[in-house]
């Protein structure tokens, strides 16, 4: 008899437990979430709605040395209107995959600048992006982003770089050639 309850009390802990854990990681309310962030902060200018996503603190990972930061939620908006102070963006969500508290998104962001400096940071391109969003009451804790930005213009700031450091060393022996010829010249 004493087995029979304790098999009943586990199964009643067991399904509180499910139902508990369905209440607080609807995946189809967080990828509905996850697609009206992209929509109103990349996809529209409704920049200042970034406080409907996000908690007031997130984590972020990032691909570069950004990992584990913790970051206020106005730090989304700020990067958004940095870009759409460069130029016109757009985008579009190719598919959501949830699971519990995680929504993954692949999806498509377009740029096209009208300003000097959004020509020379990114030129017209579009970047290929999957971002993993925990969420937690309904906002977005942390962020994994992974995205292509090889082929962009930023490698355009890496080859100008390199390129200014290789004419300055090239520009050395170039005065030197010069002084010399100088002073061949005098000479002779």
């Amino acid at each position: 008899m004493r087995s029979i309850q304790r098999i009943a009390l586990f199964g009643f802990l067991f399904s509180t437990f499910c139902m508990v854990q369905t209440a607080w990681a609807d995946p189809e309310e967080n990828k509905r979430l996850a697609r009206e962030f992209y929509q109103n902060l990349w996809f529209n200018e409704n920049t200042d709605r970034y406080a409907d996503y996000l908690a007031d603190e997130y984590v972020i990972h990032d691909i570069g040395a950004d990992k584990n930061l913790t970051e206020p939620a106005v730090k989304q908006k700020e990067i958004a209107d940095f870009f759409w102070s460069l130029g016109k963006m757009s985008g579009e969500i190719d598919y959501q995959i949830a699971e519990a508290d995680l929504v993954a998104t692949r999806w498509q962001w377009h740029f096209l600048p009208d300003t000097m400096t959004g020509h020379l940071m990114m030129g017209d391109t579009h970047i290929p992006i999957i971002n993993v969003f925990r969420f937690e009451d309904g906002k977005i804790v942390e962020i994994w982003n992974h995205r292509h930005d090889i082929d962009t213009g930023m490698t355009r700031i890496h080859f100008a770089k390199g390129l200014g450091i290789g004419l300055l060393v090239a520009l050395v022996p170039a005065i030197y050639a010069w002084r010399l010829r100088r002073k061949l010249a005098r000479t002779g």
